[in-house]
């Protein structure tokens, strides 16, 4: 038995557990989501352009990605468990602070604060979820991703609701607040106190298969960038839509992945997770592919359905074999691909706006269906080696 099983031996998962790191992506995807519909209004009141506010959004994004490192460190200080009690109420506070500032300066240095806790807490729960997993020792890991889908809608949908009622944006997320501590107050208790061994490097230099983990992650988070950023302006610009239909793709996408996320795990433990990884790839790709070629608006969304449900359970697979792997420990590996995934949401749909304005938006729609079937030949590549 090795230092790391020894460690682990320490801890149990029952029900508690295993609901208590559902909640964690719950409130994750919970407090993401009320930051989103805060941001018209927030661009109206400081009277800032799409360039100011590109910049401010960005600020968001390279914290987080700095953080996600740093977070190892934390974790084997604090552990899993005081690392999510703190960031999840800091997350909350943030949230209410940034709703109700009027300065450009100020929401630099806030917003700021906002990455950094969202790429902690991204590494954090995903470790936990690990974790959990393999001491429950049955499959949890998709229908955890699809609680942060959950935590997505529902949080839409009461912002939505309330803002409705005409309260204004520091009211609503004061609301979601109360939500997110009470929520944290009951499932806190049951988070692991994981750190990690002693032995235990918390940051790494990814190496060995966990490189090629972090590759099909970047990918897979890239789509998933892709389709929310770059969907509705393909479907105005490339297929003729009207602009009130602009987010249909991205929903439909959302709807599908929630949905097979939910089914997930027991798909995998029936269909097996190289098949998952493999036809998931493939089937993704050729939703890619789908959405580029039919120009019929009511089949159109078969494309997008493809891409959701292809793309859906190969991430929480990826999580789930990094207890099967032995080139470096969990705490290291679950931040190494998390930063490597994270840099496909940060810098692909950047990257892919310059491939779209220099050859145009069909192609980058093509180079996505491409690039899953990388993914489908890389992933029976790592199921070879691990087997």
């Amino acid at each position: 038995m090795g230092v790391e099983d020894k460690y682990l031996n320490q801890f149990k998962a029952g029900k508690k557990e295993q609901y208590a790191a559902r909640c964690a992506f719950f409130l994750a995807g919970f407090t993401v989501t009320t930051w989103a519909p805060m941001i018209p209004v927030i661009k109206e009141r400081l009277q800032i352009g799409d360039d100011v506010l590109g910049l401010l959004l960005l600020c968001i994004g390279i914290s987080a990605f700095v953080f996600m490192p740093l977070a190892g460190i934390l974790n084997q200080k604090l552990g899993c468990k005081k690392m999510l009690q703190i960031n999840i109420v800091l997350f909350a506070l943030i949230l209410i602070i940034i709703s109700s500032l009027d300065n450009v300066w100020s929401f630099v240095v806030f917003l700021l604060l906002f990455g950094a806790v969202m790429g902690t807490i991204d590494v954090t729960m995903n470790m936990n979820s690990v974790i959990v997993e393999k001491l429950s020792k049955k499959r949890i890991m998709s229908s955890m991703h699809a609680f942060w889908s959950v935590g997505c809608f529902c949080s839409a949908g009461l912002f939505s609701v309330l803002a409705k009622q005409g309260l204004n944006i520091t009211t609503v997320a004061i609301i979601h607040g109360i939500i997110i501590f009470v929520l944290c107050l009951i499932s806190s208790p049951y988070f692991l106190a994981y750190k990690g061994a002693s032995n235990e490097k918390p940051i790494a230099i990814p190496h060995g298969i966990v490189v090629l983990f972090g590759i099909l992650a970047c990918i897979s988070f890239l789509a998933e960038g892709a389709i929310m950023d770059w969907s509705g302006i393909f479907l105005t610009e490339a297929k003729g839509l009207e602009l009130s239909l602009a987010g249909i793709g991205y929903a439909i996408f959302s709807v599908a992945m929630l949905v097979i996320r939910f089914i997930g795990d027991r798909a995998v433990q029936y269909i097996g997770e190289e098949r998952i990884c493999v036809f998931g790839a493939l089937v993704a790709g050729f939703g890619f592919l789908l959405v580029v070629l039919i120009d019929n608006f009511y089949l159109m969304p078969i494309g997008f359905i493809c891409i959701g449900l292809g793309a859906a359970n190969i991430v929480p697979v990826l999580y789930s074999l990094l207890k099967n792997q032995n080139d470096m420990p969990i705490n290291a590996a679950v931040t190494a691909i998390t930063c490597m995934g994270y840099t496909g949401v940060i810098l692909g749909p950047a990257l892919l706006g310059f491939i779209a304005h220099g050859i145009g938006i069909k192609f980058v729609f093509y180079l996505l269906c491409m690039l899953f079937i990388i993914e489908a030949l890389l992933s029976k590549y790592i199921f070879k080696r691990l087997s």
